[in-house]
């Protein structure tokens, strides 16, 4: 991706950047990262994320009934179009909300008093689906899918804040 014809590296970078300062909330790493998972959703190439890129992508990950409305909502989310900048401003409000990973170990750590970095999985189940906003049987089922618990039944948290503050297992 190099620099329109007659314009210096410098200065087509601030074209792309144009009135939206969304490329400065990232990482240049981070912007990669979100380009190359946009280009994993936008399955027919044609620089654009629509409902039949979203299917594809469920289909993709294992999921093949997904509703249409589901899609709809999702596609509903955004201003217009989704194109890269959209996808990436996207993002970029739904991160801006996220709590530092400190706060998250924190509130963590609340159930785990002898502070082990583990609690028992049937526990947070629990605590989840009883307590304050309950988490419904099937966000339960999404993340011990995503976040499966150890042979004894624990869930690894710290990893698990990780994931959620950097969006990647540590090794």
């Amino acid at each position: 991706m190099g620099a329109p014809a007659g314009l210096s590296p410098k200065k087509a970078k601030k074209k792309i950047e144009g009135g939206s300062n969304v490329f400065s909330m990232f990482e240049q790493t981070q912007i990669q990262e979100f380009k190359e998972a946009f280009t994993i959703m936008d399955q027919n190439r044609d620089g654009f994320i629509d409902k039949a890129d979203l299917r594809d992508t469920f289909a993709a990950l294992g999921r093949l009934n997904v509703k249409n409305e589901e899609l709809e909502d999702m596609v509903k989310e955004a201003p217009g179009p989704i194109n890269f900048t959209v996808f990436l401003t996207m993002f970029g409000e739904k991160l801006k909300g996220t709590d530092p990973e400190e706060t998250i170990l924190n509130a963590f750590k609340i159930f785990d008093p002898e502070g082990k970095g583990r609690i028992k999985a049937d526990y947070i189940k629990e605590m989840l689906m009883t307590q304050a906003d309950r988490f419904s049987q099937e966000e339960i089922n999404q993340m011990f899918a995503a976040f499966p618990p150890d042979v004894s039944g624990n869930l690894d948290y710290k990893n698990l804040c990780y994931v959620i503050t950097h969006g990647e297992e540590k090794d």
